[in-house]
């Protein structure tokens, strides 16, 4: 679903601030994968999804989607094939729109718009049933702004719309980040849920250890711009953040020095 060959990426080049972030990556996520991705500050993790979600252009090596090469498309052509859930809660949704018209918005995505009217009752009563998958009382609350919602039921909504349309990959930057342990615990449920039910194809960056171990198929560690290592099946299903950490210092031969990562292990 996912094939990425031999990119790379360098900001600033020739300059004292140049930075290599991405140096020869490949990687393959097979359709239904669930990729959790973790590494340091500077690693390359959102980096590495801002190339997938076009972003910017790689320097070198190619970007395919179910297939199709995306590595020149612009950001806003790559996004029909695309779902994509931010850091801020604030992005991602239309916040002086009401909660039925940011779901409105999200199904017409790609469509032609017209001067119909904007929405039907049966359309209502389908958003109404899909907003209770997420437990949060929205599916009442449909006329309501959704600049109203706080961060949790916003992230959640957001996830919804990226997912309404079924995208061939879901990415994930580090959605949780901007909210609290318990929040954050029940949009990672919420995560869940939506990508069992849809068997969606998803890139997941996070800070969380536990997190990066406890969901997904499968657990990406990326340093200086490159993958490190990789684990799934068995060795996954079984790995703690004591072997998570051991590994990175086996591979890198240093001790893992993010403290935001280190403090939510």
């Amino acid at each position: 679903m996912l094939e990425i060959k031999n990119i790379s990426k360098t900001f600033n080049p020739g300059t004292l601030n140049e930075k290599c972030a991405l140096n020869n990556v490949s990687l393959t996520l097979e359709d239904g994968d669930f990729v959790t991705v973790i590494g340091g500050n500077g690693a390359g993790k959102s980096t590495l999804l801002n190339a997938v979600a076009g972003t910017w252009y790689v320097d070198e090596g190619s970007i395919s989607v179910d297939g199709i090469n995306v590595t020149k498309l612009s950001e806003h052509k790559r996004a029909k094939y695309l779902g994509r859930v931010f850091q801020d809660p604030m992005t991602g949704t239309a916040a002086t729109m009401g909660i039925e018209e940011n779901l409105a918005l999200a199904k017409r995505r790609g469509k032609l718009r017209t001067l119909a009217r904007g929405i039907h009752h049966k359309e209502r009563a389908e958003y109404h049933e899909l907003l209770k998958i997420l437990d949060l009382g929205l599916e009442n609350r449909l006329t309501s702004k959704v600049g109203l919602l706080s961060g949790g039921q916003r992230q959640a909504l957001t996830l919804l719309m990226a997912s309404l349309k079924k995208p061939k990959l879901l990415l994930l930057d580090e959605h949780t980040a901007a909210l609290d342990p318990k929040t954050a615990a029940k949009v990672l449920e919420i995560t869940q849920t939506l990508v069992e039910r849809d068997n969606l194809t998803t890139l997941m960056i996070t800070h969380n250890m536990r997190d990066a171990i406890h969901y997904g198929n499968r657990l990406i560690m990326m340093m200086n711009g490159n993958i490190i290592f990789d684990i799934k099946g068995e060795e996954k299903k079984n790995l703690t953040v004591e072997d998570l950490l051991h590994k990175f210092q086996l591979v890198s031969g240093e001790q893992f020095a993010d403290d935001k990562a280190l403090l939510s292990k």
